[in-house]
């Protein structure tokens, strides 16, 4: 076997780049699979969990208004329902505008930079909530914590894109994107116990509930800096060997290795492809009961009869059933490399789910109905994100394309935050009947993208002559992204 000559790593890591064919062919050949598995231990605990208590933490300042408003909130800020309803909206405003335009920064900058600073911003803005004294002070607020949150979650799965393989990549985004059920979990645990701070300094617990959770993001944020890593090519955590063994196991399928300078034509490109709004229609499908459910559930348990501690206390079985049932389907899909009947099997419980909440009054019923949508609208979600992921290639096409489908699906939470209205309480008719209407709407715009990626598959083989037998095209010149032939899609 030839030797490879271990060249010494460039002092500046950003002059990195991806070896020659034959060069990697033989670190391919002498690179083992125990090499392999020791990498991708040391990626999952460097690498995932910064972003995860990230988007953790984003996920919690954005929904604890919910907890907030029954420690009241709006009483004292002296809120109208409707007026309530607006503040909720107003966040995706915010974050849907500003979604784009900060992934076009996440690539033209760097995340070691770029993220931690998102996220020290938004948890000054979250942390300074607490001032508010009226209803336009509030108003304020949440926008801009909605402009300032905008690129976490985008910018995290092309983040997580580029460190993993496309097999390798659903597990982890499902693993990061669980945090927002644990958010909501750990939400109502930390808003029942910060609650029994009410009457400190003459504040009641929604004062104490925004500050220390606010703090709490910005001393992470700082500290963040010096644990986000950049991009593989520039990752200083790995020595030389390391490197060489990054570089095989995501030559195998990802083209993160390439060499990809920013380009507007790919943004283009990007805007032009159609299975971007199917993937941008299904994730609308779920981002309005998602969000609603998170902002909603302490209310919605509240118009059962409990009290306010105890509303948010009950809040966290439904998120606990959804996180387990999450990993376990990302599992499955990870195993069998498929995304589009597990995303069908989501929609179906959480459908469930909604009929429950719609069709009978009885408590134990309506408490059940909210763990039928917890197991459904969770686990659907994660699959949607990395069906992205895992099928935009190259870089500025994924880059755009996650911040397309997140930034305009989340033109159904701004719906869905007017549609839990007080004067319907605690059935909210109109509120579950949407809910449920747009994940039918995410059922059937799935199915039309799992159809329309097989046939082009199939259309692709009978071209080729079948599937290619090595992903060595991915790091050629004429590569044209996911419209080469040669790319297969993950349906």
């Amino acid at each position: 076997m030839a030797v490879i000559e271990e060249k010494p790593i460039p002092a500046d890591t950003s002059s990195i780049v991806v070896a020659s064919d034959a060069e990697q062919a033989g670190d391919a050949g002498s690179i083992t699979e125990v090499e392999k598995s020791r990498l991708r231990r040391k990626i999952d605990w460097i690498i995932l969990p910064p972003i995860t208590l990230l988007f953790f933490l984003s996920f919690l300042d954005r929904s604890n208004i919910g907890n907030a408003k029954l420690d009241n909130l709006t009483v004292d800020l002296h809120m109208t329902g409707e007026q309530y309803l607006v503040t909720l909206s107003v966040f995706f405003i915010g974050y849907s505008v500003f979604e784009i335009p900060s992934n076009i920064a996440l690539k033209l900058t760097s995340p070691r930079i770029w993220l931690p600073t998102l996220m020290l911003v938004w948890g000054v803005v979250a942390t300074l909530m607490a001032l508010s004294t009226n209803f336009g002070g509030l108003l304020a607020a949440r926008f801009f914590l909605g402009a300032t949150e905008a690129g976490v979650f985008p910018g995290a799965i092309f983040y997580l894109s580029m460190w993993y393989s496309r097999r390798a990549l659903v597990s982890r985004v499902t693993l990061f994107f669980t945090s927002t059920s644990l958010a909501g979990a750990f939400g109502g645990i930390l808003a029942y116990g910060i609650g029994h701070m009410s009457g400190v300094a003459g504040k009641h617990g929604w004062f104490w509930i925004f500050v220390i959770e606010g703090l709490v993001t910005v001393v992470v944020a700082a500290a963040s800096y010096l644990f986000i890593q950049d991009f593989p090519a520039e990752a200083k955590f790995l020595s030389q060997r390391e490197h060489k063994v990054l570089n095989a196991l995501l030559v195998e399928d990802n083209d993160a290795l390439r060499e990809e300078p920013w380009s507007w034509e790919e943004v283009g490109r990007t805007f032009r492809d159609i299975k971007v709004y199917l993937y941008t229609l299904t994730w609308m499908g779920q981002a309005l009961p998602l969000y609603t459910l998170t902002l909603f559930l302490p209310t919605i348990i509240a118009d059962l009869g409990y009290s306010a501690a105890d509303a948010q206390l009950l809040t966290v079985p439904p998120y606990a059933v959804g996180t387990v049932i999450s990993i376990s389907v990302a599992l499955l899909s990870e195993r069998y490399q498929v995304r589009g009947p597990f995303i069908f099997a989501c929609c179906i419980l959480s459908i469930i789910g909604y009929i429950l909440l719609l069709s009978d009054q009885k408590v134990g019923v309506q408490y059940l109905g909210t763990f039928f949508v917890c197991a459904g609208i969770f686990p659907a979600a994660s699959l949607l994100f990395t069906w992205v992921a895992s099928n935009v290639s190259g870089q500025v096409k994924r880059c755009v394309a996650a911040a397309i489908q997140i930034s305009l699906g989340d033109i159904g939470a701004v719906v869905g935050c007017q549609l839990y209205r007080p004067d319907e309480s605690p059935r909210y008719p109109l509120g579950h009947g949407m809910a449920l209407g747009f994940v039918v709407g995410s059922l059937v715009a799935s199915v039309w993208l799992w159809r329309l990626l097989l046939n082009e598959n199939r259309r692709r083989d009978s071209i080729t002559g079948g599937p290619p037998k090595d992903h060595s095209y991915l790091r050629s010149d004429d590569f044209k992204g996911d419209d080469d032939l040669r790319w297969r899609f993950i349906a």
